[in-house]
């Protein structure tokens, strides 16, 4: 069955995201991704440090791709890895970071590294964002710890599908501590984003407009004044031609009205002979 196919594949693009995600820590790994191609399967990795997954002369990606096509079965797989441009607007990433120094620092320190996030998250052009830390900070018994600045949406298509949220989770020695980060990007439009338009703005547009009209009209003189140039020189053509045709024309009539003249006088001789022999008798 084709649904059988697909909800396997997922499956092992899950497996293959969770195993990445425990064995790649502190390298700033975002998600992962598997495309099937004809020479193999494709495995895409985003991570801030790109470098470190590669280690030198290739030697960890060597060893991961011996391990995806091992453990995962994956067909010839051929990793390709993309660095993310500001990582701090990266919710997955940011979660890592706060875990990575919740472990590194202890947990009397929470309220400082959640501070420092927070607002290396709004420095980099993020709308709004919240982070949410769960567990046995800093006594014995388990609170939520919520920060939060600017705006953030929590209702709506916009909070489900353009609001990035992320989870991770930190080993202390007091146990499991939870960590959810949710960030609104900056290039993200709201319905009630109402912009006006100014007087310079308006004023542009209308000289844009202007522009537009007066084009079309300055092309139309063009070809009118191209089109008269044209019939004028078929005209001046045309009256080239016919002026030896009305000389040639003229040529041969004359010599017909000579031929004519000619004539009248042999006629006027005949009748005058006939009159001379009527007065004879």
């Amino acid at each position: 069955m084709i649904e059988r196919k697909f909800i396997s594949d997922k499956l092992k693009e899950f497996q293959v995201q969770e195993y990445l995600t425990e064995n790649l820590k502190n390298v700033g790994h975002s998600n992962t991704k598997i495309q099937k191609s004809p020479l193999g399967d494709k495995v895409i990795i985003t991570a801030s440090r790109p470098g470190l997954i590669i280690g030198r002369q290739g030697a960890n990606i060597k060893t991961l791709t011996k391990t995806l096509k091992n453990k995962f079965k994956l067909e010839n797989p051929q990793i390709e890895i993309n660095e993310v441009e500001k990582p701090n607007l990266d919710a997955q990433i940011v979660a890592e970071g706060i875990a990575g120094n919740l472990e590194r620092y202890g947990s009397q320190r929470f309220k400082g590294i959640g501070h420092k996030v927070m607002t290396d998250v709004l420095r980099d052009g993020a709308i709004g964002v919240e982070i949410l830390i769960s567990g046995k900070i800093p006594s014995s018994r388990a609170k939520t710890w919520r920060f939060y600045a600017g705006y953030l949406k929590k209702c709506g298509n916009i909070a489900l599908t353009d609001v990035k949220t992320s989870y991770a989770s930190a080993q202390l020695k007091t146990g499991t501590v939870g960590i959810i980060v949710k960030i609104m990007p900056a290039n993200i439009r709201l319905p009630y984003d109402i912009r006006l338009i100014g007087e310079e703005a308006a004023e542009e547009l209308e000289e844009t407009s202007e522009v537009t009209v007066e084009e079309p009209i300055v092309v139309e003189e063009e070809t009118t004044t191209e089109e008269f140039e044209a019939e004028k020189e078929a005209v001046e053509k045309k009256a080239v031609t016919e002026e030896p045709k009305t000389e040639a024309t003229e040529e041969k009539a004359a010599p017909k009205k000579k031929a004519v003249k000619k004539k009248a006088p042999a006629k006027k001789a005949k009748t005058e002979e006939k009159a001379e022999e009527v007065a004879e008798k």
